[in-house]
């Protein structure tokens, strides 16, 4: 007797059901408006809120009693002097609201080290000769010798002659370094001060409490 193989048919409505795999029926949470508009601003908040910080730094430095439109501005400053400023940079340090408003924008961008070397140079030259050592020297330490807490960017050259000069100094031995320090910030410093959102308020080309997109 030859047996024959059976061969068996799975039909649709025979074949072995899978075990369904069981899913969340939760829909994911969607994405908070705050969320998305963090994504879109990205880096773009930073100066926004860079320049809000300043005017309000400004304003505790210049204090003023008016609650207008006026009140973000120094209640001696005018917009005539604040536009005198975009003369050139000796006109703006000129300026004791010029000056102050210049340094405050500095250290916002922690970039203060050239305008602070140069306003003591200016105060050197002023100096008693018996203090005149001691004075420079301190100069050196913390302006000038590489990796001083506040180093300026001069050449090597400059560097190591003011390194010999502060051994027997003179009112001008930094005069070659605050001549390199004032173009730096003639050429970097004072043409981003001029673009930026404080300078623009104050001098009336943008409006108070407004920022550049």
């Amino acid at each position: 007797m030859v047996l024959k193989p059976v061969l068996t048919l799975w039909t649709k409505t025979s074949l072995p059901k899978m075990p369904e795999l069981m899913l969340p029926q939760t829909a994911p949470e969607p994405l908070k408006e705050s969320d998305s508009n963090n994504i879109q601003m990205g880096d773009k908040r930073k100066p926004k809120n860079m320049g809000k910080n300043l005017m309000c730094r400004l304003q505790s430095i210049f204090p003023s009693s008016s609650s207008n439109a006026e009140a973000s501005k120094p209640s001696k400053l005018t917009t005539e002097e604040a536009l005198l400023w975009s003369q050139s940079l000796e006109k703006l340090l000129e300026s004791k609201y010029g000056m102050t408003t210049f340094r405050a924008f500095l250290r916002s961008e922690f970039s203060d080290e050239n305008i602070e070397f140069w306003l003591t140079c200016e105060d050197f030259k002023k100096v008693k000769s018996s203090r005149l050592s001691s004075k420079a020297k301190k100069i050196y330490e913390h302006y000038i010798r590489a990796e001083a807490p506040k180093e300026i960017n001069i050449d090597h050259h400059t560097r190591e002659t003011i390194k010999a000069n502060v051994q027997n100094p003179t009112i001008h031995c930094f005069d070659d370094a605050q001549k390199i320090v004032y173009g730096l910030m003639e050429r970097d410093s004072y043409p981003r001060f001029l673009r930026s959102d404080i300078y623009q308020t104050l001098s009336g080309k943008l409006q108070p409490g407004s920022v550049n997109g």
